[in-house]
């Protein structure tokens, strides 16, 4: 296992970008973007001056970030951003969190409450120029990712304990209602950031529990690694072959003695795997 850093408060929302073949990732609280090669070499940060959590990439050059206050396009190249439509921008007590583009090129994004309080977010759906809730009343939303053949989405309420699993129609959309997929309570495990592997599989990143879980198809749970951190938030797939697993991790609400047991916590931790990820979905704006 690789670790790397810099070190994050909440680290966040990795991405690999499939042609720049580098990785992604936010510091939350800071609103600060992080990127490097899959080695953790050659870093390179910029600042939002509000807190930002998740994105998707346009093109070569260019990403979707999401915000406190909406999504934003950014130039790589020139550390410009415009914004493309609002996210909760009138209401000032709530941020963004996680989120994915799905296979359609939609974003979703997820909002939670600055300082955590119940029910005050919501999951929404950027897709052909619109803002659509999903879901409202979400304490934290996690675990946004997709199935390989782009008909399930996941997604959880972190303060819930559960995975939910939602059927997608053949252009992205969700049908029916979403139900329980992995029900994390009698273990009492808090689900953060999840991923799917080119198999199916989910892998989720629980906080908490130092340590990052993967789930068969059919919720039932494969295999645990074990984790030198107790806050792990979110994991991805990069790397030359798409076999690298990227995690990120948080170092807030940790006392020093905890810091002691733990100097990697809010770093990037990267191992190999002989599992290859999936391709992260292009954005359309």
């Amino acid at each position: 296992m690789r670790i790397f850093g810099p070190g994050c408060s909440l680290g966040e929302g990795p991405l690999w970008h499939p042609q720049r073949e580098r990785l992604y990732w936010f510091d939350i609280p800071v609103g600060r973007l992080h990127t490097c090669n899959h080695l953790g070499g050659q870093h390179h940060q910029w600042d939002f001056g509000e807190p930002a959590s998740a994105a998707g990439w346009i093109d070569t050059d260019t990403l979707l970030v999401a915000t406190a206050s909406g999504l934003q396009r950014f130039n790589l190249l020139t550390g410009e951003w415009t914004t493309v439509i609002g996210l909760e921008s009138d209401n000032a007590v709530t941020r963004s969190n996680d989120g994915r583009i799905g296979p359609d090129g939609s974003f979703w994004i997820g909002t939670m409450a600055l300082d955590g309080s119940p029910r005050e977010g919501a999951y929404y759906r950027y897709h052909n120029g619109k803002m659509d809730c999903l879901a409202p009343k979400v304490s934290i939303p996690n675990a946004t990712c997709f199935s390989p053949d782009g008909r399930t989405a996941y997604l959880a309420d972190t303060r819930k304990q559960v995975i939910w699993s939602w059927p997608l129609d053949e252009l992205g959309n969700p049908q029916g209602e979403k139900r329980v997929h992995i029900n994390l309570r009698e273990q009492n495990l808090n689900p953060d950031g999840a991923v799917c592997d080119a198999q199916g599989y989910l892998w989720n990143a629980q906080w908490g529990a130092w340590r990052i879980a993967r789930y068969a198809p059919d919720g039932s749970l494969d295999k645990v690694i074990e984790l030198p951190v107790s806050q792990p938030t979110c994991p991805a797939f990069g790397g030359p072959d798409l076999k690298t697993l990227f995690i990120t991790s948080a170092s807030e609400g940790l006392s020093e003695k905890d810091l002691e047991k733990q100097p990697d916590a809010g770093m990037v931790m990267a191992m190999e795997l002989d599992i290859a990820g999936l391709p992260e979905h292009r954005a359309r704006v």
